[in-house]
């Protein structure tokens, strides 16, 4: 795969004066006053790299720098990835949308709606209707996190170590324990951010008859040459993973971002990580390692309408289909969030097939373009792609967790302060 090339930002519609100050920004605010380790920031534009920095350290401990191919936990970056792998098996005439999850999933047939009590003992009714492939993706499942910590199914999810930060397990004991823990909502009534990503992936493998990470590996990572991006980090590149560290004095991922005014400690250090071997839980929506190079070649085939370099992961249709809102009534995210946590602000956006996308960009009050589609990731990882700018923003931090500081708001906003010729 063809690296890209770099130009000087006048020369894509952009200033370097103002691209120069976010730089600057991420210094002053989050690594010298200690909230950040370092930072990594790549902007992409009418198909060239306008802009690249490397701040600060990668692992505070041993004093290793932040550098272009420092590896990073992506965790929910993984399930565009996740998601797009999905619709190429769709595309293949394999599954549908609109298929009910339970003719993969038989055990899941009889799955009732939360009413009340606890594990073991819940009260439930019969959902509204079945849960089907479309809720899955758009995290209408029903299905929730743990991390939540909002209602006693979230209870059980912790209980059962489900999807948990430690990932104990198998996708099937996974499919397995969810099978005796009602939902939170019928399937379609709300939007929850969940578990359903992991269980996609569990589809795929099941669907294409190999196991899920073999079938990224086949069909995406080798073929656009993302050498660096995998479940886990082997011998040879453990040097270049970055340290994870919490902004919770007590490593925890999950505070009120008011409470912190900076500061962290190690959450995992990558002499001992669990991402150093294999994982026995295969994540579709949280165990992916990467590098920013990796991550904008993935983006890069996204903007450019499936393909790079003569690889084809989706048609253009497909992809325009899983950027467009598919919450009902195309509503925004407040009308129906559940969740108190996700990787989004609400107002203004929607979601479509394993991305958010914005629907009204005075409605978020952040500079922006309707149809520009993004997610991130619990250590602060960050990336947007819209379509209409030939933009591609990826940010890399490892600092649990990412609503800990409204780094996301700042970098869009400086981002697109830096545009000095719009395209629309």
């Amino acid at each position: 795969m063809l690296a890209p090339s770099s130009a000087a930002p006048e020369t894509a519609g952009m200033s370097k004066t103002a691209l120069d100050r976010i730089d600057a920004h991420l210094k002053s605010r989050y690594i010298e006053t200690g909230r950040f380790p370092g930072t990594q920031l790549l902007i992409y534009r009418r198909g060239k790299v306008v802009h690249r920095s490397s701040q600060g350290l990668a692992d505070v401990e041993r004093k290793v720098p932040v550098k272009d191919d420092t590896i990073y936990r992506i965790y929910s970056m993984t399930k565009p990835i996740t998601s797009v792998a999905f619709m190429m098996l769709v595309e293949e005439g394999k599954v549908a949308l609109d298929e009910p999850v339970a003719k993969y999933i038989p055990e899941w047939k009889d799955l009732g709606v939360f009413v009340a009590g606890t594990a073991p003992a819940f009260m439930t009714r019969p959902p509204a209707r079945p849960m089907l492939i479309l809720d899955l993706l758009r995290h209408t499942s029903g299905l929730t996190y743990g991390f939540q910590q909002r209602s006693n199914v979230d209870a059980a999810y912790r209980e059962a170590k489900i999807a948990a930060v430690d990932m104990v397990g198998t996708l099937q004991s996974m499919i397995d324990n969810l099978a005796k823990i009602p939902l939170e909502f019928s399937p379609g009534e709300a939007w929850n951010y969940s578990v359903s990503a992991d269980v996609v992936g569990y589809l795929i493998g099941k669907i294409a008859d190999r196991p899920f990470e073999q079938f990224l590996n086949e069909r995406i990572f080798d073929p656009l040459g993302m050498s660096d991006t995998d479940f886990h980090v082997p011998a040879a590149k453990a040097h270049r993973l970055a340290a994870c560290y919490s902004a919770d004095a007590g490593g925890g991922i999950s505070f009120h971002a008011g409470e912190r005014k900076g500061g962290f400690v190690l959450q995992d250090d990558p002499a001992s990580s669990t991402f150093l071997s294999p994982p026995d839980f295969i994540s579709g929506g949280g165990g992916l390692c990467s590098t920013v190079p990796d991550y904008l070649t993935f983006c890069r085939a996204l903007i450019n309408g499936g393909e790079l370099d003569g690889v084809r992961l989706l048609g253009p249709k497909t992809l325009k289909l899983m950027t467009s809102n598919h919450l009902p009534g195309g509503v925004d995210l407040p009308t129906m969030s559940r969740s108190m946590f996700a990787e989004a602000a609400y107002n203004g956006i929607g979601f479509g097939l394993g991305f958010s996308v914005t629907m009204d960009p005075s409605k978020t009050l952040i500079p922006g373009t309707a149809g520009e589609f993004a997610w991130g990731g619990a250590a602060s990882t960050a990336f947007w792609i819209d379509p209409a700018e030939e933009l591609i923003t990826i940010f890399m931090t490892q600092v649990l967790p990412s609503n800990a500081y409204p780094i996301r708001r700042e970098l869009r906003t400086m981002v697109y302060a830096a545009i000095s010729e719009s395209n629309v």
